[in-house]
Formats: structure tokens, sequence, C-alpha cells
């Protein structure tokens, strides 16, 4: 993608500051509406005015105003702390960034700790790398802001580690160098996941810049290794529940994006379990010319089985895997027919003509909740450009089925291995076949109408003046399934990406507007969490 291409796709941007002038005037005709509502309730009488101000204490004492006139006129520092956290390169796949990966860590534990948060640099031990050589792990930060027990104690999860990014990837600009065009900030790791964290950071910063107490006490678990499978962090959250994590209430998680250009919660991801098949046969990589016709390729053999695994039309033909699924409930139909969802604009945004479905709701449904297999590569084939007249000695596919409730890990592998075994043993192959599941990290999904559901969807309505989208993620992010099952604690996800972030992808980048209007969110959306009563859970 060229850089006029990336001014052409950010038209939708000129309407952002008459959006933001349009709320400020509706906050400030609820001002009026509020000082109204005073005059009036001055001439109730006093048994009934204490009784109803002992229960909108908590609101009257909330200065949304102030605080988001501050995140406003703050926006160019927080550009700028979000360009100089792009700028180190902390690429948790190549071990030679790892001195930037560690530098991110204290980085992000000095900031924390220059607001005078209690902040520790946890040791999660060392990586085993595939020569056998061991290599430190960046160490998770922690942070403490208030220590008050007759309040609510958050959690809010994030990652400063990013994927890997090279200008000739295809990137229009320098990948860890943030540039704004036109109010969009292109960089990587702008939305996977280190604007959202500062986010919720300058959030908590706002409150104590004007002096204005937390309406809730706020913890930070802040990881480096998310993008390459969050080595040692579920062993911290166990070694850390009855400790750090024993007085924490609710557990916040803003590493997902929005659908649409409607705000949205999360409530549901799906799971994923990763295959190796490897079929191997000669001792070494053969001539094709000289022996090609008298063996048994291991390469057609591969593409034989992985051809039986799922149908033209998307069916998984793996028994068992589809009977495990839930059926579409009448609810989920009717919450799914009211997101907003342009399914023209999702297939020009991926470049594709034709989807696997022609109707929003199947198409959401099977992004969320059905399971899919993937076929992502094969080790050991030739992909080289030019020319090579080889056959492989030995093959290994690479494959995954995000997975859904009901479907257990453990179940899917035995499925799976038993189901390519049956396949190959009818191929009469002399070939070898070994299938591994590298990967069984569990599917995460909640109860819409837990409070925490509904203390986000009072924010999202006090900052963007609509209701937010419910909904699922397609994709896996299994510290929320870890936290779940080790804490009890609920989960909520509040994303602030856009739905065109690119995350993964070039040019990926995270809009001004997400950015500031999101730590508005973040603000808006602790004194909500406050209110909620001590019986939930």
């Amino acid at each position: 993608m060229n850089l006029a291409v990336l001014l052409q796709t950010n038209h939708h941007n000129a309407n952002q500051d008459a959006e933001i002038q349009k709320r400020k005037k509706q906050r400030a005709k609820v001002c009026l509406s509020e000082e109204t509502d005073t005059q009036s309730r001055e001439k109730m009488n006093i048994p009934v005015l204490f009784s109803v101000l002992l229960v909108i204490s908590t609101v009257q004492a909330f200065q949304y105003t102030e605080l988001a006139q501050y995140v406003d006129s703050h926006e160019e520092d927080y550009v700028e702390a979000l360009r100089d956290w792009v700028a180190i390169e902390s690429d948790s796949s190549n071990v030679l960034k790892r001195p930037d990966l560690h530098r991110m860590m204290e980085v992000t534990a000095l900031k924390l700790r220059l607001m005078g948060g209690a902040v520790e640099l946890v040791d999660i031990g060392e990586q085993e790398l595939p020569n056998g050589q061991t290599l430190a792990l960046p160490k998770v930060v922690t942070a403490q802001f208030g220590n008050d027990s007759t309040k609510h104690t958050v959690c809010v999860y994030g990652h400063v580690d990013v994927q890997p990014a090279k200008l000739e990837d295809g990137w229009a600009t320098e990948p860890y160098n943030l540039t704004d065009i036109r109010g969009n900030l292109y960089g990587r790791g702008a939305s996977d996941n280190k604007a959202p964290v500062l986010a919720w950071i300058h959030a908590v910063e706002a409150y104590q810049a004007l002096n204005m107490e937390l309406p809730v006490n706020v913890k930070f678990v802040i990881e480096g290794m998310e993008e390459t499978g969050s080595n040692g962090l579920d062993a911290m959250i166990v070694a850390q529940r009855d400790t750090f994590l024993s007085d924490v209430d609710y557990i916040i998680i803003s590493d997902c994006g929005w659908l649409s250009r409607r705000p949205a919660l999360t409530y549901g991801t799906r799971g994923n379990c990763y295959f190796y098949a490897e079929v191997g046969g000669p001792k070494q990589d053969l001539h094709s010319g000289v022996y090609g016709g008298a063996v048994i390729e291991p390469m057609t053999d591969l593409i034989g089985i992985l051809d039986t695994l799922i149908s033209p039309s998307g069916n998984i033909l793996i028994p068992g895997i589809r009977e495990a699924v839930a059926p579409l409930t009448d609810e989920e139909w009717k919450m799914y027919q009211d997101i907003q969802f342009d399914m023209d604009n999702y297939k020009n945004k991926i470049g594709v003509d034709q989807l696997m479905y022609s109707n929003k709701v199947d198409l959401l449904a099977h992004l969320w909740r059905y399971p899919t297999v993937t076929i992502h590569g094969i080790e050991g084939a030739f992909s080289d450009p030019g020319t090579k007249t080889v056959i492989p000695a030995k093959v290994t596919a690479k494959f995954s089925i995000r997975q859904v409730p009901n479907m257990e890990p453990a179940m899917v592998k035995k499925q799976v291995t038993d189901y390519l075994h049956s396949v190959f043993a009818k191929r009469k192959s002399p070939n070898k076949l070994k299938v591994t599941m590298v990967i069984g990290a569990k599917p995460w999904l909640v109860d819409t109408q837990h409070p925490l559901y509904e203390a986000g969807r009072a924010a999202v309505k006090r900052v963007f003046d609509m209701d937010p989208d419910l909904i699922r993620e397609g994709g896996t992010i299994p510290i929320a399934k870890t936290f779940q099952d080790v804490t009890g604690k609920s989960i909520i996800m509040m994303p602030i990406g856009g739905f065109d972030d690119g995350l993964h992808s070039q040019n990926e980048k995270m809009s001004r507007y997400n950015y500031i209007e999101g730590t508005k969110l973040f603000i808006a959306y602790l004194n909500e969490v406050s209110k909620i009563k001590r019986t939930s859970v």
C-alpha cells in the first residue's frame, strides 16, 4: 500500500472533529439539565433529599467534563508518548531484538513508577530456543494505584511487544517511526497494543493531575511476550493468585478492536488448537528426474490428507468437531442482526470479490461462534524464488482449528490425530505420519448481562453518545481464559482499536480519535465500575 492509498483510506477522519464538537454541546446540555434538576430537588423535603443524595453522591462527585478537557488539552503529549514507545522495536519473535524488548519493559515500569505506582518487574524465567540455548524472558510489569479496601479493585492487562515489521514488507512509512497522516498514527504496535496500554495509564494519570481520587483501585499486569504465546505468564498468574491478584475484583483487557465505526464491547473469543502434521519418507531430498515415479513422495501424501480436513464450502470434515458446537439461538441471531456491519466494506477492506457466506448473520456466526480450519503453510517444501527439481524427504504441514465453547482442546487433539491417521492408513503409504498439537488455547465466553458489561454500556454512552455493539472475536486471547480459570474473577474486553487498524499487517495504525476518546472511555469506565454493588462477582 502506497502513501496515496493511505490518504484515500482516511477520508472518514474528516468528520471526527465535528463529532467531538457535537458531543461537547450535548454534554453542555446535560450539565444544564443537571442544574435544573438540582433546583427541583431543593423543593423536596429533607428526609427524601437525604436518601436521594446517598444514592447519587458518587455520580455527583464524578467530574467527567474536567477530566475530558484535561485529556483533550494533553493530546499532543499522549501522541509523543506513543511515538516514544513505537520507536522501541519490541519484537518478541526475534531473539536478536530481545535487548529492545527488555528496554521496553523498563520504560513501561519507569512511566508507572514516576506516577507514584507501586511497581515491580517480575522475573518469569527463561525461554528455551530450538538450538537448546536459553534466553531470559522479558520481565512482567506489575503496578498498583490505590489500596482502599472499601473500593473495588480492577486489574488492567496489556502487552507492549509487537509483531515483526520491515519497510520492505510493504509499509508506506517507517514502521518504527510513528507517522501522523490525517489523524491516523501509523507504526508497528500503535494499535496492538501500545496505544491502549498508554490510554489506560493516561486515564489514571488524568485523575492524579486534577487531584481527583481514583474511584477504584487500579492494578496493571503488562507483559512482553504476548505475540509469541505469553511464555511464562500463566505460571506467573498462578504464583501471584494469592498475593498481587488476591484482592482484584475485575479484570479488564483492551487487546482487541471494534467491528465497525461503532464502539464495541467484546464478550467472547475462539480458542486455537495448532497442529503439525509431518510426513517423512526417504532419508534425504531426492532429484525429481532421477527418482520421480519410483518413490512414494511425502508431499503427495501430505497434500492428500490436508485435502480431507475441510470442504470447499467450509464444512469441517473431521468427525465430532461440528457435532460439539452449540446451536445458534434465537437470541444470538437477533444480537448479530442488530450489529453494525457492512459486508461490502468488509470485502473491500480485505480485497476479495466473494465471501464464504452471503448474509451478515451467517458470516458473523462463522467468524465468532463456529470453528474453522486454516492451513497455514508447509515446512520443508521448496518455496524460494526460482525453480528446484526436488522431492522433499520430509514435509510438515502447519494448520489450526479455531475452536469454540463446548470444544475441549484435549478432545480436539484426539479427534484430529485419529482422523488423520485413519485417512493416511487408507493411502497404504510406506511413509510415516506424525501429528502433534503444539498450541491448545481454550475459547472464552461471558454473560453480557454481567454488571461489568452494564458499566461498559454506560461508559460508552457517556463518551460516544451511542450504545456499543456487543461482539465476539474470531481470534484467540488465551490470557482471558487463564485469568478466568486461575483467579475466578469476572473479565471484560473493552477495545478502543479501530476496525481498520491493520493489526499484524502492513501500515498498522491507531487513529487520534480512538486513542483520545478511548482514554476518556477508560476514565468514565473506572467511575462506572465503582458503582457496581459488592454482591456482584
